[in-house]
Parts: C-alpha cells; sequence; structure tokens
C-alpha cells in the first residue's frame, strides 16, 4: 500500500453471502456472521441472496430476518443463476460504506472480515484475501494457481489469489460494478477494474464444514470460461498466429514431403495416405478448437445484445 492512501471513513459495513443448497451450514453462518457484526466498531448488515435452492435455504433465510430484523435480509431469487448474478444482486441490495463478500459454505471463516476491515479503513479501495494452508483437492488449488497467473497477465494487478470470495469493496467500487450490464462477470476481476488502491490480506481457509462442494469439474470449467472471456480478446489474437504458424508449417511440411517422394518414392509411407491423414487430423482440430472459441465470444455477446436481467428477485425480506 502506497503512502498516498486516505483513511476511509465508514459507518455501515454490508456483509453479502451467495447461497445455494446450503441447510447444513446455514445456522452456523447466520450465528458467526452476527457475532461477528456485533463485535465491530461499525453498524452492519448481513444480506444472504436465495440463488434458487431446491432444499430449505430459502425458508432457513427468512427465519433467520425475521429473528435478526434489521441486521439481517433475504433476497430470494426465482431460480439458479449462478454465484456471481448473485452476489450482484446481493451488492444492489447492500447500502454499506464498504461491502464484504463471502461464501456461505464457511471455508473462509467470518471472523476474518475484521482483517479485510482494518485495510479498508486505511483506504484500500479493494481488499482481497490470501487463503493460507488451503484445505481443496490438489486439482482445485494446481488449476487455482494456473488461473491466477492468467488473470494476473490479463489484467496487470498483481493479486494472489482471485479464486477467493472473501473480499471488501468501497461503495464507489460496487457502485461501479452495478453500473455494468455484461451477462458473463467474474467479479474480483471487474473489481480491480476500477480499483484505485488494491492491497491482500491473509486468512485462514477451513474445511467445509458440512456438505460436499457445489462445484463439479463441468461447473469450473464454465466458471474459468466466464472468467477467460470476460477480461481479455487475447485467445482470439493468439488463434490468428496459431493459425499463422500451422499455415507456415504446412507449406514448409509440403516441401518435405515433395523432396522425400522424389528422392524415396511413393512407398516410403504407406503412399502418403497415412501422411495426408495426419495432416489432415490436425487441421481439422485446430479448426474445431477456434470455432468453440469463437462461439464463447459469439454466445456472450448475443446474451449481452438481448439485455435481459442477470437474475430476478422473488422476494427481498427483512429490508
Amino acid at each position: 500500500m502506497t503512502n498516498d492512501a486516505e483513511q476511509a471513513e465508514i459507518k455501515l459495513v454490508s456483509l453479502v453471502a451467495p447461497v445455494y443448497n446450503e441447510e447444513a451450514n446455514l445456522t452456523d453462518l447466520v450465528s458467526r456472521c452476527v457475532a461477528v457484526g456485533e463485535a465491530l466498531d461499525y453498524e452492519y448488515e448481513l444480506i444472504l441472496v436465495d440463488d434458487g435452492s431446491a432444499d430449505s435455504s430459502a425458508a432457513m433465510i427468512q427465519q433467520a430476518a425475521e429473528d435478526h430484523k434489521g441486521n439481517v435480509i433475504g433476497v430470494l431469487l426465482n431460480r439458479n443463476y449462478g454465484q456471481h448474478a448473485a452476489v450482484m444482486a446481493g451488492l444492489a441490495q447492500s447500502r454499506g460504506d464498504v461491502v464484504v463478500t463471502l461464501d456461505a459454505d464457511l471455508q473462509n471463516p467470518p471472523e476474518e472480515i475484521p482483517k479485510l476491515l482494518e485495510k479498508s479503513v486505511l483506504g484500500c479501495d479493494v481488499v482481497g484475501s490470501v487463503r493460507m494452508n488451503r484445505k481443496d483437492t490438489f486439482f482445485r488449488r494446481s488449476a487455482s494457481k494456473i488461473i491466477n497467473k492468467a488473470v494476473q497477465k490479463a489484467t496487470g494487478v498483481m493479486m494472489t489469489d482471485y479464486g477467493c470470495m472473501l473480499r471488501a469493496y468501497h461503495r464507489n467500487i460496487v457502485d461501479a460494478m452495478l453500473q455494468c450490464h455484461e451477462r458473463s462477470t467474474f467479479i474480483p476481476v471487474l473489481a480491480n477494474t476500477f480499483a484505485r488502491q488494491p492491497c491482500e490480506v491473509k486468512v485462514a481457509h477451513a474445511d467445509r464444514s458440512q456438505d460436499e462442494t457445489k462445484y463439479s469439474l463441468m461447473s469450473l470449467i464454465n466458471l474459468q470460461f466466464d472468467l477467460l472471456t470476460s477480461m481479455t480478446t487475447f485467445p482470439l489474437r493468439l488463434l490468428s498466429v496459431m493459425g499463422g504458424l500451422l499455415a507456415m508449417a504446412g507449406f514448409a511440411f509440403s516441401l518435405v514431403l515433395l523432396a522425400t517422394r522424389l528422392l524415396y518414392g511413393a512407398d516410403w509411407a504407406g503412399e502418403g495416405v497415412f501422411t495426408v491423414f495426419a495432416i489432415l487430423f490436425i487441421f481439422i482440430g485446430v479448426q474445431l478448437l477456434a470455432m468453440g472459441l469463437l462461439g464463447e465470444y459469439i454466445g456472450r455477446i448475443y446474451h449481452d445484445v438481448r439485455a435481459r436481467p442477470r437474475y430476478f428477485i422473488h422476494k427481498v425480506v427483512g429490508a
């Protein structure tokens, strides 16, 4: 953090947690967040966004809003829209000078929230968190490292852990994000495009307290596509470069094949049939890869042009 950071005045802190089929964790989540909020030197509100849960999460959120009137607010979406859309719904409902987002699975302990607020008071408009001693699988940790490096390269903002949802945003950053209307949104990257003074803190990481992760392999792949296509067009440029290199390689290889045929005759490689098939398969694979990647971008353009809402709120309770 640079020395020119100005201290921020905080009167109200909003805690925003997206909830999807978290009935096993909700009671603990609410009690721990309320305990943290009561211990703060500021007013607080806890906003729980039910992302179309199929279990009793919605009913539990409504009960929590009734039990903690004025502090717990429930935002019930009519169906499942995904984690980042649910967070955006919570940001739109929030009123805090600083908004802290966190997951409902309690892998990021709510007790770490004061660490983020200390940085926010000192002038950091975006406060990220770095998970220490992660309890995730080796696959999740390895994939996270690769994605973090890619995001750092694309954005130029050298934050360590973009995958951790425990983050704090000043009100001006939240308002800026709410003015963005693209459908595919990766909130940590979006926030950093507006950040003047980003910083990080180290936080603890816990095992999931009750159930299994909601992210399947396909969900993680979709999330990474959202991340990739929402922040850069570099893959499109890379395809152009790859196409040019393959074209030159194909031309050079054709000269080699011609020379070899003249020197050794047609019998040296099965009359050349296998060579032709090998080259054909390479070019078909590259073309399909390019078409799929272009389709990802075109599909997102299609969704943005339709300009449909990111989410539809069925009910707000406790506000």
